[in-house]
């Protein structure tokens, strides 16, 4: 088949590292564009294009069409009332509390969140918060911090400005490569916020079905590609039944 009767399946592009990292100023790093490479270079039949889009936006560029398919979801981050069909990656990554290193500080520092200072990313749903992630009720019941940035929150916490940040253990592997000098003044928390165990969202007009991008990812998973691209970051790379 000629590469000109590809279908076109757009895919949204939102800031979440290291999924994803600033698609609007046409950064092609992070993990979707490798998954997108090899989804591309495992067959003819589509073509997977990345549109970039946001956390608040992602919903409505869904809705309104402008992209097919939304990756590394939840559906109860919000999509309950959006039509789509959900597909599962067979991908898993969980979401970990991160405090600084102290002689006497050990995991019970975690068990209460209480009149700690928290430093979270901003539109992110976290389990703590019951997926309620308003910026003003996470500032008002949490003393949380909100920013665009993990390697900020990480950063706030060695320097002593919040107690606690929450990051994907996929973050904190890739902060710990580039920072490795810091990782005697963190603390990681063995209680898990969340487990991120991630699905791709097809609109009900997407070119592209549930099943056959399920099977399309179950090529990738067979032939070595998903677990070269994600293993390095410590995510799960599972079998779907």
């Amino acid at each position: 088949m000629p590469a000109s009767a590809a279908q076109l399946v757009r895919i949204g592009a939102a800031h979440f590292p290291p999924y994803t990292v600033r698609p609007e100023q046409g950064a092609d790093t992070g993990l979707l564009p490798q998954l997108v490479e090899a989804l591309n270079a495992a067959q003819a039949d589509y073509q997977f294009v990345l549109v970039p889009t946001s956390i608040p936006r992602r919903f409505r560029d869904f809705e309104q069409g402008r992209v097919d398919m939304a990756i590394f979801e939840n559906p109860d981050w919000g999509w309950q009332k959006i039509p789509h069909t959900s597909v599962d990656m067979g991908l898993e990554d969980a979401e970990v509390f991160v405090a600084q290193h102290e002689p006497d500080r050990d995991q019970s520092y975690f068990n209460d969140l209480t009149g700690k200072r928290l430093a979270v990313f901003s539109g992110y749903h976290y389990a703590f918060a019951n997926f309620n992630a308003d910026p003003r009720y996470m500032a008002e019941h949490f003393n949380a911090t909100l920013t665009y940035s993990h390697d900020s929150n990480l950063l706030m916490v060695a320097r002593g400005r919040a107690d606690i940040a929450l990051v994907t253990r996929s973050y904190l592997s890739d902060f710990m490569v580039r920072n490795a000098e810091m990782a005697g003044q963190l603390m990681v928390s063995e209680r898990i916020d969340q487990v991120y165990h991630h699905y791709a969202l097809l609109r009900p007009k997407a070119p592209i079905s549930g099943p056959a991008f399920a099977e399309l990812l179950k090529r990738l998973r067979d032939n070595g590609e998903m677990l070269k691209i994600f293993e390095p970051y410590r995510i799960d790379v599972m079998a779907v039944p």
